[in-house]
């Protein structure tokens, strides 16, 4: 009696699961085409190129690694509780 109890929980977690992820992705999908229609179709502007541009290397960063701290530590302390 105790496993088809289990069975019957494990198959209504998998569908409350199953339906909260498609109403998730049908409101994504939904905000996605409502987002296409309203924006109006135009040709992308070309970028103008500098007028100067330098062939250089690549550039590199100096990072430093981090060191790690050697722990020292005190004796410990006594509590007393009143």
């Amino acid at each position: 009696m105790a496993a088809i109890g289990i069975l019957y929980l494990v198959l209504i977690f998998a569908a409350c699961f199953t339906a909260v992820h498609i109403i998730k992705l049908a409101y994504i999908g939904f905000l996605s085409v409502r987002k296409k229609k309203s924006e109006p179709k135009s040709e992308p502007k070309p970028k103008p190129k500098p007028k100067s541009e330098k062939k250089s290397g690549p550039i590199y960063y100096i990072v430093e690694k981090k060191r790690a701290r050697k722990a020292t530590y005190s004796e410990p302390k006594e509590i007393e509780f009143k």
